[in-house]
């Protein structure tokens, strides 16, 4: 009860700075909560907005799944030899603080315009968390467990699934949830960029136009999805972590 009314106190808090920033820079600059509210419910009775929001989710559904399974299969196999893990952690942490902006061009070069420009954009921004996770949570793995492997002489895809994986679940949760608010991200970029569909498209094209309750309605959409989505996440690793304690 009390987080519940704790986060109900955010939100108010949140939509009073957001009436006070429309009263100060006016309708030019920023639509009300009020304004936002009504184009949001009249953007989702619309038939034409629907075919973007498939487009946007469909290629972040494409994108996390590359950026889970190969973030995945790169922390493992990182985690699991030592050495290479040391020597490629600063690498992988030196290119998730590259702004990835700057791979748009080759990006665009290499897959062209449309949904695997959209797909590979989103992909590179989540992988890279994931692999650092997952590599995490490889070595805080108990040693006492791969000893047990090799007494046991497990095969090393016994010793990943029944092992590794149990035992890094909370860690790759936590990664996952990273992962998905930088996919997200990733996907809206690319469509911002070089898209004629998309919920990213929308918001470029409400700015080119003035439109500004569109552009506020489509980004409080995409916000609210976003935090249901990090909020499952986030209570699952919770759940985790405690029964892993």
């Amino acid at each position: 009860m009390r987080q519940a009314l704790d986060s109900l106190g955010f939100v108010l808090v949140l939509l009073a700075i957001w009436q006070g920033l429309h009263w100060f820079a006016g309708d030019i600059a920023i639509a009300s909560p009020l304004d936002t509210a009504r184009r949001a419910a009249a953007l989702l009775a619309s038939d034409q907005f629907w075919p973007h929001f498939r487009e946007t989710f469909a290629a972040l559904g494409y994108a996390l799944l590359i950026a889970v399974l190969g973030g995945l299969t790169i922390g493992l196999l990182l985690g699991l030899h030592r050495l290479s893990g040391e020597v490629a952690e600063p690498i992988l942490v030196s290119l998730y603080s590259l702004p990835k902006i700057t791979l748009y061009p080759l990006i665009l070069l290499v897959f062209g315009l449309g949904m695997s420009a959209k797909v590979a954009f989103g992909a590179i921004h989540g992988i890279i968390p994931v692999a650092i996770f997952t590599l995490g949570a490889v070595r805080t793995i108990r040693p006492v467990y791969f000893r047990t492997a090799r007494v046991m002489r497990l095969s090393t895809r016994q010793l990943v699934t029944g092992i590794v994986l149990p035992a890094a679940v909370p860690e790759l949760v936590s990664g996952l949830r990273v992962g998905f608010a930088l996919t997200l991200l990733g996907v809206l970029i690319g469509e911002m960029f070089a898209s004629q569909r998309g919920l990213g498209y929308l918001v470029m094209n409400a700015i080119g136009t003035l439109d500004v309750p569109t552009m506020m309605a489509v980004v409080l959409l995409l916000a609210i999805v976003a935090v249901l989505v990090s909020a499952a996440l986030l209570h699952l690793d919770r759940r985790l972590h405690q029964r892993a304690a």
